[in-house]
């Protein structure tokens, strides 16, 4: 199923997946982010959670209507398809010594994050292009996922020079 929005996304720079998440209310973050940036989100089944929960509801707000939502029914559906379609799979994960700021991401790249309790299993960490983490503190083990999805795509926006234009600001 892909839920399309009036401005289609077929050609944007950077994609989002979500792998098997198991909160409603970060897959809702994630998908306002989406529709606000203009980023197409893969949700790779299955969900901790029905798509009609409230608390996904509840995060996506209004939102949930213009983000491209693409669901994939199990991860080796999806890796077929990013494949077929000349993606870059990036994970971000804790379980990487590459820093997000050192990478180059490409226009198609796709950031995948894992579940929230258990990341991604090793053969997903084997499908995968390329590793990449956020430096953390000392004794520090992970950032919410929604956060850091938000600050690795932002830097992959960044890169790509294609955050949307800004709005002009309202006459007081």
């Amino acid at each position: 199923m892909v839920n399309q929005t009036e401005n289609s996304l077929a050609g944007a720079v950077l994609r989002l997946a979500l792998y098997e998440p198991d909160i409603p209310q970060n897959a809702g973050t994630l998908f306002r982010l989406g529709a606000c940036l203009g980023i197409p989100v893969d949700l790779i089944e299955p969900a901790g959670f029905d798509v009609s929960d409230r608390n996904l509801r509840r995060a996506g707000m209004d939102y949930l209507a213009s983000v491209e939502i693409r669901r994939h029914r199990s991860f080796p559906d999806f890796d077929r398809w990013r494949r077929e379609n000349g993606h870059r799979l990036v994970l971000a994960t804790t379980k990487s010594s590459e820093n997000y700021l050192d990478f180059m991401f490409l226009p198609g790249d796709i950031l995948m994050l894992g579940r929230e309790s258990a990341g991604v299993p090793e053969a997903v960490h084997a499908a995968c292009d390329h590793r990449i983490t956020i430096p953390l503190r000392a004794g520090m083990r992970s950032l919410n996922i929604a956060i850091a999805g938000g600050i690795i795509l932002a830097e992959g926006l960044r890169q790509l020079d294609a955050f949307p234009p800004l709005r002009p600001m309202p006459a007081s």
